[in-house]
């Protein structure tokens, strides 16, 4: 597998790098990956780099984006934070990887038995982990369809607040970032959620937005 260069990374359009992502996951989930040097990637990419997809992950041990997705050295940004929330500093590296680095899509990850997001249903309050899990309580209070049970107990719950939480991110970064936006409705760039099953390594792509509606 080539390390991607400034040229490879200028003709992959967003929904190409989507299927780069899609065929990468599908590659992890039947444990056929690519063979790399990644020696030889580190020494190609000492100078610069490429990437073509930012990733916005959980940072639960079994969520790492390079492999889950089979990318290499320089292939990927990757934005880890417990619950895959948004905020100032992770819009602005976003912002980094698109405008200035050059990515094409922007993917928010997140995954199923999600500890943050048990932690948010569950109300917990520790430390500074109390801010955290108080940016994913919207997603809870948002999932209506639950009555009775609101809590990590019922794994049914505990999923469609991750989903929710997926998509309220997507929604921030459209609604937070004028650079990403503009990029968005010129068709430079993609903006997908998506979630991570963690038992079965398969990632499912959410729809996309419409940014210019």
């Amino acid at each position: 597998m080539k390390t991607l260069t400034k040229e490879m990374q200028d003709a992959i359009t967003p929904t190409m790098a989507l299927d780069l992502l899609k065929e990468g996951n599908k590659r992890f989930v039947n444990n056929l990956k690519v063979n790399r040097n990644l020696l030889q990637q580190a020494n190609e990419t000492s100078d610069a780099q490429h990437p073509f997809a930012v990733i916005l992950s959980c940072i639960d041990s079994r969520t790492s984006a390079e492999l889950i997705f089979d990318q290499g050295l320089g292939d990927v940004f990757s934005v880890r934070i417990a619950g895959n929330i948004i905020n100032e500093d992770i819009l602005g590296s976003m912002e980094f990887g698109c405008k200035i680095a050059g990515s094409k899509i922007i993917v928010v990850l997140g995954h199923t038995k999600c500890g943050a997001v048990k932690g948010a249903c569950d109300h917990v309050e520790m430390g500074n982990l109390t801010a955290l899990l108080s940016k994913i309580r919207p997603a809870v209070d948002d999932e209506i369809t639950t009555i009775e049970n609101r809590n990590s107990g019922n794994s049914e719950f505990v999923e469609k607040v991750a989903t929710i939480n997926v998509n309220r991110t997507v929604t921030s970064i459209i609604e937070r970032s004028p650079i990403l936006k503009e990029m968005l409705e010129r068709g430079e760039i993609g903006l997908v959620g998506g979630a991570h099953d963690i038992t079965s390594g398969k990632v499912t792509f959410f729809d996309t937005i419409d940014v210019t509606a």
